[in-house]
């Protein structure tokens, strides 16, 4: 087929831009995000509505800045994803500097879950705690047959990686949870009411889900969050301290508590946050959407 053919070029394509230097890749993802902002009048309005909706006190301006950075953070880690995908494993090592390590090291050997913001370098955190430890982490089939297989190869290359299918629920990551492997958890992506409470994201309702509060209720798990900076040079990935007291009786309150952490951080890069996800397109019911024409898709 033609799509398969031509995604297959541009896998290799891609492949060979990641062996460049990575001051020349890093420019070319800047100049990217630049084009991408230009031509990708979807993912621009989707990111300045959800910058309005949670930053109404910014000034257009300030907004407009923290979008466009925004494209250019997610086109130099769409870059780099080739080389967590492809690279010599010394260099997937070197690009991401690990801090903290200590957290995790002090629940080794019991169920772990490593919660990590949807910022644009989580992939690249995934690939570095996989030196660490063997990981399960949970993903989404592509319509792209040829990438979604290219995508699997990538992602669990490394010795200890696995995937689950996100249309498996819970169960899988239970199991893996129970037979202490770690589980490398995004959790602020919108994925319907099901499974979800209306909780605000910086004072929107958002739905949110429960999943990381009825694992460690089903497993005892500690949750020792995972959070990914992207830098000039690579990426620096932070492990904190795992939440104490959690998730209490109140399965709201848990909920609420993880979203604060995750506007904590947030407010450290902003910029770096998956803005172009429509985060806040499940509406509790007799709420209008919030995205116009983009409601509908």
């Amino acid at each position: 087929m033609l799509v398969d053919a031509l995604t297959h070029l541009a896998l290799a394509l891609l492949r060979a831009v990641s062996k460049l230097p990575y001051p020349v890749l890093r420019r070319l993802g800047q100049a990217g995000g630049a084009v991408a902002w230009r031509f990708a009048r979807d993912r621009r309005r989707v990111t300045l509505r959800n910058l309005e909706l949670c930053f109404p006190q910014w000034s257009r301006a300030r907004r407009e800045a923290v979008a466009r950075a925004h494209f250019r953070y997610f086109v130099r880690s769409l870059l780099d994803r080739f080389i967590l995908w492809y690279a010599p494993v010394a260099r997937v090592r070197a690009l991401c500097r690990l801090e903290g390590a200590e957290h995790y090291e002090k629940h080794r050997g019991r169920p772990v879950i490593l919660l990590a913001p949807h910022f644009v370098g989580c992939d690249a955190g995934g690939a570095r705690m996989f030196f660490e430890t063997p990981i399960v982490s949970m993903y989404a089939r592509q319509k792209n047959r040829v990438f979604d297989a290219a995508m699997r190869r990538g992602r669990t290359r490394l010795p200890g990686a696995s995937m689950v299918l996100r249309t498996d629920g819970l169960r899988a990551a239970v199991r893996a949870l129970r037979a202490g492997t770690p589980f490398y958890f995004l959790p602020d992506m919108d994925l319907g009411a099901r499974d979800a409470l209306f909780v605000p994201f910086f004072g929107v309702p958002a739905a949110t889900v429960t999943s990381v509060a009825r694992l460690v209720r089903l497993t005892g798990a500690a949750v020792v969050p995972c959070v990914t900076r992207m830098t000039d040079d690579g990426y620096v990935v932070q492990l904190h301290p795992a939440w104490e007291s959690f998730p209490g009786d109140d399965l709201y309150a848990a909920t609420r508590r993880m979203n604060e952490f995750i506007e904590h951080c947030v407010l450290g890069m902003p910029a770096q946050y998956l803005w172009s996800h429509r985060r806040f397109k499940t509406r509790p019911p007799g709420e209008p959407g919030l995205y116009g024409d983009h409601d509908r898709r």
